[in-house]
């Protein structure tokens, strides 16, 4: 009899929409199995209840139940009439940032209305909604086909950052395109195309799923060219970190890092970047810094370059390499003959995803031992 009593008390508490921390739930026969697994989490400013079916589930539908901790009483906020694979789940939209909250799910017979609880409660910490900053220094480096995305790491400073975002801003102000997100300040657009201008804004996003507001945006567009070459570290791409100078526009100047015919590759490691000479390479030990491969005719006063390449001095060793140096380089040439090239480093930096890479513009002088310098 008091088993029973218990059990009408119960369910009046639930036809008034709550029931209280002292309210003790007795399962009788004739009652359905409860929910298994009752588990609760946090994201982008929902939290999700999952659960699982019984083996005794037989159609019965289930009822969430909630609460701020600390409250006297769960509160009835949705009915979930339909489960999928076995598996049940429920968002709760409607909570309020930097509290927690917990959460206990029924199962009901439809036919009697005879309800029984998940063996557990479960309690989900509801963070502030504040949304991580917003990335800056945003500038697109154009490519043969593709464009190189890049920005200031500035967020990720904040305990709980988590990875960037990179949207494609169309022409016609429509929505934003999502190409991708990246664990690195880098994103390696291998979509664009020559002749067309692609814009970019850039968000972060923290361990909460929270998205900051877009950046500034920036543009670039890719155009076919010697210019812009890019390869990856050899221990993260072995079979694009080489390059060599080619006598042929038919040939590809990338090519793999442990290739005979490379005339260096890129490694890179915890103390730094590093050119690597091949076996048919040598590199000058010294960079200089260039703000241009080589100044043309129109350029202003300010230009910096270095075109006449040293006779003696280089080195078969490895070399630390930085931005806005230029290397130059005493390679033997496809008749065995001694040939000079150079290479501006124009940034290093990672791809979206983490791999190390160099963006260079290079030149070669295809006349064997002459040490000017012709940009390709």
């Amino acid at each position: 009899m008091l088993n029973r009593l218990l059990v009408v008390l119960w369910m009046a508490l639930l036809t008034a929409g709550c029931h209280t921390d002292d309210t003790v739930f007795v399962v009788e026969d004739g009652y359905p199995a409860p929910p298994m697994g009752l588990e609760g989490s946090y994201f982008n400013r929902a939290v999700a209840l999952y659960w699982t079916l019984s083996p005794q589930w037989n159609g019965e539908s289930f009822r969430v139940f909630g609460r701020r901790v600390g409250d006297s009483s769960f509160f009835l906020i949705a009915d979930v009439t339909s489960c999928s694979g076995g598996e049940c789940e429920y968002t709760d939209t409607n909570i309020v940032p930097s509290v927690s909250y917990e959460y206990i799910v029924s199962s009901v017979d439809p036919d009697t209305g005879a309800e029984t609880d998940a063996d557990v409660a479960v309690t989900v910490a509801v963070p502030s909604f504040d949304a991580p900053p917003v990335p800056v220094g945003v500038e697109v480096v154009a490519l043969d086909n593709t464009n190189y995305v890049r920005w200031g790491d500035n967020p990720r400073s904040t305990s709980d950052f988590s990875h960037y975002r990179l949207y494609l801003v169309p022409d016609d102000g429509g929505a934003l395109s999502l190409l991708g997100d990246s664990d690195s300040p880098g994103f390696l657009d291998e979509l664009a195309s020559n002749g067309v201008t692609s814009s970019y804004v850039v968000a972060s996003v923290d361990v909460y799923g929270h998205e900051s507001a877009e950046s500034a945006t920036a543009s670039g567009t890719p155009r076919p060219d010697f210019r812009g070459e890019l390869i990856y570290s050899f221990a993260d791409e072995p079979g694009l970190s080489g390059f060599r100078f080619p006598e042929s526009e038919e040939i590809d100047p990338v090519t793999d890092g442990t290739s005979p015919v490379r005339d260096f590759r890129l490694q890179a490691d915890q103390f730094g970047w590093w050119l690597v000479p091949g076996p048919s390479g040598e590199v000058f030990p010294e960079g200089v810094f260039t703000t241009q491969l080589k100044c043309g005719v129109a350029a202003d006063s300010e230009c910096e370059d270095w075109t006449w390449a040293p006779l003696t001095g280089y080195t078969s060793a490895a070399v630390a390499v930085e931005p806005e140096l230029t290397y130059m380089w005493r390679v033997e040439g496809d008749a065995g003959a001694v040939h000079y090239g150079s290479i501006r480093v124009t940034l290093l930096g990672s791809d979206q995803d983490g791999a190390s890479l160099m963006i260079f513009d290079w030149s070669f002088q295809l006349q064997a031992g002459n040490p000017q310098m012709i940009r390709r």
